[in-house]
C-alpha cells in the first residue's frame, strides 16, 4: 500500500503552499467548490461527449471544453484559483488546455509520467514544451483509496537525473505517494512532476476537471493555434483576461551581460517566499 498523504492543507499559509508547490511539485487547496457548484458541473459534465483512452475505455474524457459555456467555462476564472496563481507567478496568467476525465470502476490506473515534454509530444504537442506550468486537477467526487485517488512522486520533477526523463513512464514506484482528498478541493501539480492515479476498484466514477495555467513569459517553443477571437469575445471578463495569446514568450535572445534597466530587488526568486503567511 503506497504511503498517503497525511498534510493538513486548510492549515498551510501561502508561503507554505508555494513551498511545497515548487518543492514536491504538488498540493492540495481543499474545499475550493461546495456541493452546490459541484453538482451543477457534474450536470454539465453529463452532458458531453466523452471518448475511450488507447489502454481503457475505463478512462474516458473530453478535451478542449474551455467554450462549453456555463459552469465549466466559468471554473476557468475561479477567483481563489486564480488568486493563488497570480501569487505564484507574479505575471499574467494564461490558460493553455481544458479538459475533462473520468474514470469508471475497472479503470486500471494512469502510468506515472510527466505533462511537461521541452521538445513537444503526440500526446501533449507543443502545450508541453512551456518552461513553467500548473496543472489545476478540480474533482468533482471523492477521491478515496478505492476510487483513483493521485499518485505522485515527489520531488521528481528536480531530478537531473536520466531516470526523470519527462519522456518516461512507470508502472510504479516505491516512493509514490497517494492524494485522497473531498469533492469540489483540487490538487495543483507542476507539470515536470511524475503522477497519475490509481486504478478504480470501487463500485462508481470519479469525475476530474483539468486546466493547464502558465504564467505569460513561458510560452511554448513552437508555435500553438491561437483561440478563436470571436468566441474570446463572448466570455465573461474575468475568463476572457485569461486568453492571452498562447503563444507570447517573453525572451531576449540577443540579451547582454549588462542590460541597461537591471533592478536590485527581484521578491518572486527571495528564499523568504516561503515564509509568506
Amino acid at each position: 500500500m503506497p504511503t498517503i498523504d497525511t498534510t493538513d492543507w486548510p492549515r498551510l499559509s501561502l508561503g507554505e503552499r508555494i513551498q511545497r508547490l515548487e518543492v514536491d511539485g504538488y498540493i492540495v487547496l481543499p474545499d475550493l467548490l461546495d456541493a452546490d457548484q459541484v453538482k451543477a458541473l457534474k450536470a454539465e459534465t453529463s452532458q458531453l461527449e466523452t471518448f475511450g483512452v488507447d489502454y481503457s475505455e475505463r478512462q474516458r474524457g473530453c478535451n478542449k471544453i474551455e467554450f462549453s459555456g456555463g459552469r465549466l467555462t466559468e471554473l476557468l476564472g475561479h477567483p481563489p484559483t486564480i488568486a493563488f496563481l497570480e501569487e505564484m507567478f507574479g505575471d499574467d496568467v494564461i490558460m493553455m488546455h481544458y479538459a475533462y476525465a473520468r474514470s469508471e470502476p475497472g479503470h486500471p490506473g494512469i502510468s506515472l509520467h510527466a505533462d511537461g515534454q521541452p521538445y513537444g509530444s503526440k500526446i501533449f504537442g507543443f502545450e508541453g514544451s512551456c518552461p513553467r506550468l500548473i496543472r489545476v486537477l478540480y474533482y468533482l467526487d471523492d477521491l478515496t483509496p478505492e476510487v483513483s485517488p493521485f499518485r505522485v512522486v515527489p520531488r521528481s520533477h528536480l531530478s537531473f537525473h536520466a531516470d526523470a526523463n519527462p519522456y518516461k513512464r512507470y508502472e510504479e514506484h516505491p516512493d509514490e505517494v497517494m492524494v485522497t482528498l473531498g469533492a469540489g478541493s483540487a490538487v495543483l501539480i507542476n507539470h515536470l512532476v511524475f503522477h497519475g492515479n490509481f486504478p478504480n476498484v470501487g463500485d462508481r466514477s470519479r469525475e476530474m476537471l483539468a486546466i493547464s495555467y502558465r504564467p505569460g513569459w513561458a510560452g511554448p517553443v513552437e508555435p500553438v493555434d491561437e483561440w478563436p477571437e470571436e468566441q474570446v469575445a463572448e466570455l465573461p471578463e474575468n475568463v476572457r483576461r485569461l486568453f492571452g495569446s498562447r503563444n507570447r514568450r517573453d525572451w531576449d535572445f540577443a540579451a547582454g551581460n549588462k542590460p541597461p534597466g537591471m533592478t536590485r530587488v527581484a521578491a518572486g526568486i527571495d528564499p523568504g517566499r516561503w515564509n509568506r503567511e
